[in-house]
């Protein structure tokens, strides 16, 4: 809850007039607290959840030919009923496990300084932690993503998320309630920290939930904006993670794939992208010889 009554005396804390942002966030924020706010969190995930991984299963479901080729495993087709069930499961650990996280994890948030009140944070402020947000959150859960790959940790913890050898969206928080517990801690650090504004932490949480239902989507869409991150993963390279499955050491990166390729667990991905394109250098040169040039050339 803001310390001030009304805007004018929120400009004279200040010593300047609120910008059109801060005086719609007094309008909006100034009778309610700090808790109902961050409580906003659980609103916006579950219509993130709900809605962001929408389009690319309908795309699935409809099946149209032109987006075929971008099907990162195209052998495999979840049926309605399947997706449908998928979604049921998420939404059932969100709101017993993910929701209830959220209500009592505020004393935390209380603790390391997230603050409500004027002035609001720049959009550099914001930008620069949300960059370091992602890169503590990607460093810690790689190594966290390694050890639930260990014997235990998979057939205790994460052979649930595995359930779904090619994810879709809805896949993303299909997981076991300790995973969200377990992975929780690295979304938690960044802003543990470099603390900042309420505001900072709800984008990073939606931010972070948007990343993990992009990587899930089962589709390698060439025109994506995240194709234009640097050393970005994206679906492609955690679908692979999926397809080899169980005890697999390939592919655990959060975010970025740096630390795949500084400590060697991407070389089977690599190797099998470097095999599809030979195979498919190879099938269009056959394709020439036999003289049909018009077949989709996109590799299967």
């Amino acid at each position: 809850m803001l310390p001030y009554r009304t805007i004018a005396d929120a400009e004279a804390a200040l010593g300047r007039s609120l910008t059109s942002a801060e005086a719609l966030w007094f309008d909006y924020s100034a009778a309610k607290s700090d808790y109902f706010l961050y409580c906003h969190n659980i609103l916006f995930l579950f219509l993130i959840l709900s809605l962001v991984p929408l389009p690319t299963v309908l795309l699935q479901l409809a099946r149209p030919a032109r987006f075929d080729s971008f099907k990162i495993q195209p052998e495999v087709r979840l049926s309605s009923s399947e997706i449908f069930k998928c979604y049921k499961d998420v939404i059932k650990t969100f709101f017993l496990v993910f929701g209830p996280l959220q209500l009592t994890s505020y004393p935390a948030v209380k603790m390391v300084g997230i603050r409500t009140g004027l002035p609001l944070p720049s959009f550099w402020e914001i930008l620069a932690q949300l960059l370091i947000y992602l890169l503590i959150e990607d460093y810690a859960t790689y190594w966290l993503h390694r050890w639930l790959h260990c014997k235990w940790g998979y057939e205790k913890i994460h052979r649930v998320h595995h359930e779904y050898t090619a994810p879709i969206g809805f896949a993303a928080l299909h997981v076991h309630w300790a995973e969200i517990l377990i992975l929780g801690i690295p979304s938690f650090l960044g802003p543990a920290f470099v603390p900042g504004h309420m505001i900072t932490l709800w984008l990073w949480f939606a931010l972070r939930q948007i990343q993990v239902i992009d990587t899930h989507v089962g589709y390698d869409l060439p025109w994506s904006p995240a194709k234009y991150i640097p050393f970005y993963g994206g679906a492609d390279h955690h679908d692979y993670h999926h397809y080899v499955g169980g005890l697999s050491r390939s592919n655990f990166a959060s975010v970025f794939t740096y630390c795949d390729f500084i400590y060697g667990t991407d070389k089977g991905y690599r190797y099998q992208k470097k095999l599809r394109g030979k195979m498919k250098e190879d099938r269009i040169k056959e394709e020439w010889r036999s003289g049909d040039p018009t077949r989709d050339l996109k590799d299967d």
